[in-house]
């Protein structure tokens, strides 16, 4: 029985020797197999099967730490390098002595200065880029005779603007009110100004102050106020101290176009002052057409609208990162091209400190 059991064992062990290994083809349908049933498993209990059956195996998120504000060190313990995102950005238009714009510089003509301080240019683009855009629009009384003619030049404005803006709407009088939120449709913009009746006082501080704001939570990183007043604010609850700070600390833009009538508003020099100065420290213009002359005011609208589509975005790391000032001058200068004369320069005067 002994001698049976030994023969049979030594037989098992020698078919056993004998048989084929599983080729590497076989291993890899069976592996193959196992996923796709892994696969259909996970599809009848409604799992997203998007992720491949052979994708890496995800990192443990609990091993990372989240990065500090400015953090731009090599972590000792995760060998991590992170990159610092405070990058000051300059939107910058370039005209020629005509004031036409001048398209088409290179990177290189330009050179950017941080309180004095030359900086290195991070990131360059003269690109047609769109621009998320508030139009803040005076419905005041002291607008009654003007309003036609202004709406006519606003509807020259946004059929110059880039296909992709996205428009919203503040109209203010009282008090400001958002009547449109933003909008790629320029004519869901004009057709709530059809019916406006003019009337009340003029919260133009509260109206550009809420504008601000809202421009902020544009989906374009491009952002720019349009103005249409007289500039007459007296019914605000924010200061004009207030708004400008505001304007400074906001990478905003802001136009306006001072719809006075210096001979009949005895108001129409501190309105135009006002529009000149929170516009000059954003990089932007004021203009102030003549009261009556339409063709003007089409003109300037149409004048804003191809300049925020030939403009130079430059930004910087700042290298002063441990001053303690909190305003930071900027100063841009541009070398210009043989032939093209003396070029101007618009774009916002500084920016508030990253230091808290």
């Amino acid at each position: 029985m002994k001698k049976q059991f030994g023969y049979t064992l030594l037989t098992g062990l020698f078919v056993l020797l004998l048989s084929p290994l599983p080729t590497a083809s076989a291993r890899q349908d069976n592996e193959d197999s196992r996923q796709a049933a892994k696969v259909e498993a996970a599809k009848a209990r409604g799992v997203d099967t998007a992720v491949p059956p052979n994708a890496p195996a995800r990192q443990d998120k609990s091993s990372f730490r989240p990065r500090k504000p400015g953090d731009t060190k090599l972590q000792k313990d995760d060998q991590r390098i992170t990159l610092n995102t405070d990058i000051v950005n300059v939107t910058i238009s370039v005209t020629d002595p005509y004031g036409r714009f001048v398209t088409g510089l290179a990177k290189d003509r330009f050179e950017v200065y941080d309180n004095k301080v030359k900086q290195e240019i991070a990131h360059f683009t003269d690109e047609d880029a769109p621009v998320s855009l508030g139009i803040v629009y005076d419905v005041s009384g002291s607008m009654r005779e003007r309003i036609n003619r202004s709406i006519r030049a606003l509807r020259r404005f946004i059929k110059t603007s880039h296909n992709d803006d996205d428009f919203f709407l503040i109209a203010f009088n009282d008090r400001a009110k958002l009547i449109q939120d933003f909008t790629t449709s320029g004519d869901s913009v004009l057709g709530h100004l059809m019916f406006a009746n003019p009337h009340g006082s003029t919260a133009l501080y509260d109206a550009a102050y809420i504008g601000v704001e809202k421009v902020q939570q544009g989906r374009h990183p491009k952002r720019a106020l349009l103005i249409i007043s007289d500039g007459q604010d007296n019914n605000s609850r924010y200061t004009y101290k207030e708004l400008r700070n505001i304007v400074k600390e906001a990478d905003v833009q802001i136009y306006a176009i001072g719809i006075t009538d210096p001979y009949n508003d005895s108001l129409a020099g501190y309105g135009r002052s006002v529009l000149e100065e929170i516009t000059r420290m954003t990089g932007g213009r004021a203009f102030f057409p003549n009261d009556y002359n339409e063709p003007e005011l089409v003109e300037i609208c149409t004048r804003i609208a191809l300049e925020l589509r030939h403009q130079y975005s430059v930004g910087f790391y700042p290298t002063d990162v441990g001053s303690e000032a909190k305003w930071h001058k900027v100063q841009v200068k541009v070398n210009s091209p043989r032939g093209l004369g003396r070029l101007s320069l618009s774009y916002r005067e500084g920016y508030q400190s990253f230091r808290k």
